[in-house]
């Protein structure tokens, strides 16, 4: 299918997709649709930003609009399971995007909010119900949901619901589905557990692979910066002040290195905020409204948090830390580089995180060139005065091509990468001093 018009999809669909200017469907869409809508099961391994909630919106939207069903309090026809609530919260307005000529109710549900508003939604009646898995078991286990009349389910980004502990929580929601139902699952990654749960889930699937290494080759530029743990904020703030960084997109491994660097450039005159999974769900939305609309230039993100960022414009993704897994490097820089749009993606890499990198190049392959840049490294005069020489070394045993390797990095630490005791130094040159002070008064 080359456009949206080839589809069958209903009237009130048609006039969605024209009045957001949607012509040309990407290719998980152009693949996923035609199937989803005779009712086949759909098997989707593509990463964020290829277009995979309307693949399987427009078709759940499609199956409603033609049954035209008033909505049953506590009973929803479709399920969509969600790994965060940004996520989930993205989901829903495509939902109400797409779904705006139709007549049907959606509910959300997530944790880190009251149940109230939710449970109120779900007494209502909803068609659709968007949930992340534990609120969702939550409301279930007090009587507030019932998924007998699920007719329709989507499992979405089931690798990181994996990685974020929830296969026991999806494996329960699961026993409790009706057998009869048109299933829609959604992985970035097709691990052995995946795999498995995609059997469970699944009968005769469509299986429709999109190459993740696509979307960076064409339109994202990937640079490698190599520094030392201490260049990195300063080498953040340079990079985010230059005159062509637009809106940045942070990543770091910790929630707290998240506030550090968030703070740090704040204090520096950049407008920064920060967004993980200590921070309440209303200072998370507030953060992500802010950057979308231009309020703060930079958003500091942990990769959970992250899952749900749909933001426009995105001219740079900065990994404060490399990732420890490469698929979580290709979901990063996704982020940029949208819908034709170039992009760029600057890593950061210490010493230790040599083998990180070393895996994202082996993902990624020969075909993705990345630009290896020296320029903030330590100089080689650096080298010399900041590493102390080992005990019982000589600096002429030193290997002349590891000295001048661009790829070898200044330590702040003793020659065996054990820290410096500064309070052991400090009492050292304390007592050379009241020494020399003593043999002076004694003369």
């Amino acid at each position: 299918m080359k456009t949206f018009e080839e589809m069958d999809l209903i009237a009130p669909l048609q006039r969605a997709l024209k009045d957001e200017q949607y012509k040309t469907p990407t290719p998980i869409q152009a693949k996923t649709i035609p199937v989803a809508v005779s009712g086949r099961d759909v098997l989707g391994c593509a990463q964020t930003g290829t277009g995979k909630t309307a693949a399987f919106a427009l078709p759940i939207l499609n199956h409603l609009g033609q049954r035209n069903r008033k909505a049953v309090s506590q009973r929803p026809f479709v399920l969509v399971l969600a790994p965060t609530r940004e996520l989930a919260i993205q989901i829903s307005n495509s939902f109400s995007t797409y779904g705006k000529h139709l007549k049907l109710r959606q509910a959300l549900v997530y944790g880190g909010v009251g149940q109230a508003t939710q449970v109120r939604a779900m007494n209502r009646g909803a068609h659709i119900l968007v949930a992340t898995p534990g609120r969702l078991l939550d409301l279930m286990d007090q009587g507030h949901i019932n998924l007998a009349q699920i007719e329709m389910v989507v499992l979405d980004e089931a690798d990181r619901m994996l990685d974020m502990g929830f296969l026991p929580d999806v494996k329960r929601i699961l026993s409790r589905l009706p057998r009869k139902r048109q299933t829609f699952f959604y992985s970035a990654t097709m691990s052995p557990t995946i795999v498995d749960l995609a059997k469970r889930m699944l009968t005769q699937p469509v299986n429709v692979k999109i190459q993740s290494k696509s979307a960076s080759v064409d339109t994202i530029e990937q640079k490698v910066l190599f520094l030392r743990r201490d260049q990195k904020q300063e080498s953040l703030r340079s990079i985010v002040a230059a005159e062509d960084a637009g809106q940045v997109l942070v990543f770091t491994r910790t929630k707290r290195g998240a506030d550090v660097v968030a703070r740090k450039l704040d204090q520096s005159g950049i407008n920064t905020a920060a967004i993980h999974g200590n921070k309440s769900q209303n200072a998370r939305q507030r953060a992500l409204e802010a950057f979308r609309k231009y309020r703060v230039q930079v958003l500091v993100a942990t990769d959970v948090a992250a899952r749900g960022i749909d933001v426009d414009g995105i001219t740079h993704v900065i990994n404060f830390d490399i990732p420890m897994d490469p698929e979580s490097y290709v979901h990063r820089i996704g982020r940029t580089g949208r819908a034709g749009a170039s992009g760029i993606a600057i890593s950061f890499c210490t010493e230790g995180e040599r083998r990180e990198l070393r895996e994202i190049q082996k993902l990624l392959g020969s075909s993705v060139r990345l630009i290896t840049d020296h320029s903030q490294a330590p100089t080689e005069q650096q080298h010399r005065s900041s590493t102390p020489h080992a005990k019982g070394r000589s600096t002429a045993r030193r290997s002349s091509s590891r000295r001048s390797s661009p790829s070898s990095f200044a330590q702040a630490s003793t020659a065996d990468g054990k820290p410096k005791n500064k309070r052991k130094q400090r009492k050292g040159r304390n007592a050379r001093q009241r020494v020399k002070q003593a043999s002076t008064s004694k003369r």
